[in-house]
């Protein structure tokens, strides 16, 4: 069993498995199409952190994108949440680096206590043992980051109404690391998403000092029966009232 921090296995796994995708992506972005790239890309990432939580964290269940959920998870009181790859349509594009790896420790009673997002392409693994707090007011227009393919259709709302400038990006890691480098105001999003989604990004944010919650501002809860969590805002938390204030009515 690895002796490291349940936060810095959580950034050792995310980086490792990160360094793998593009060792593939560079030697196979030629060769094959996009599709079988990012299908490679799923399910080899997803065997290497399945095959080191196994190692390194052995009485612990996962919950993982890539694999069958074994709803033995729900009696567990560690569970990790994993992505092994979020954003596949965008690591199979050439030129792309919106796209990460989730990796989040969910414990009973606790809610999420460790999480990991790495950005390989960057070169930087977010980690809620190390992230930064933001700090300082919001210099110029809001900007809110939301789905580059399905933006909400409050979208318009928070444009109109917060003058917000809106930034369409890739995967819910992207998005949501913008937001804790400072890069961005607020993620929000709506129309779909599952725990492995959000758990790690939202466990960086937290550590972070932002907000997050579903739009409806209710708390986003994990290793749930069906986890289906459709919906979601990282913000500043300066920011939450007027955001939640706009998604929860649009006009």
């Amino acid at each position: 069993m690895n002796t490291l921090s349940d936060a810095r296995l959580a950034a050792e796994l995310a980086a490792e498995a990160g360094e793998l995708l593009l060792t593939l992506r560079a030697a196979e972005q030629d060769l094959i199409d996009g599709k079988a790239l990012g299908r490679k890309g799923d399910q080899l990432a997803n065997v290497l952190l399945l095959d080191r939580l196994s190692a390194d964290r052995p009485d612990d269940s996962v919950l993982s994108e890539e694999s069958a959920d074994d709803k033995s998870r729900l009696n567990a009181s560690r569970v990790w949440i994993i992505d092994p790859l979020d954003g596949t349509r965008e690591f199979s594009m050439p030129g792309r680096g919106d796209w990460a790896v989730h990796v989040a420790l969910w414990e009973a009673g606790q809610g999420i206590t460790a999480a990991a997002v790495a950005m390989p392409v960057l070169g930087t693994v977010y980690a809620s043992d190390d992230v930064a707090v933001l700090s300082g007011p919001v210099d110029g227009p809001i900007r809110i980051v939301v789905s580059d393919s399905r933006p909400p259709a409050f979208t318009v709302d928070l444009e109109a109404q917060l003058s917000a400038r809106i930034i369409g990006m890739g995967s819910a890691g992207a998005k949501a690391m913008a937001v804790v480098r400072g890069d961005a105001d607020a993620y929000v999003h709506a129309g779909g998403q599952w725990e492995w989604d959000s758990a790690a990004p939202v466990g960086v944010a937290l550590a972070a000092g932002l907000h997050c919650s579903r739009i409806d501002g209710s708390p986003l809860r994990y290793n749930e029966s069906h986890p289906y969590l459709p919906d979601l805002v990282i913000c500043r938390p300066e920011l939450a009232e007027s955001i939640l204030e706009v998604v929860a009515d649009p006009r």
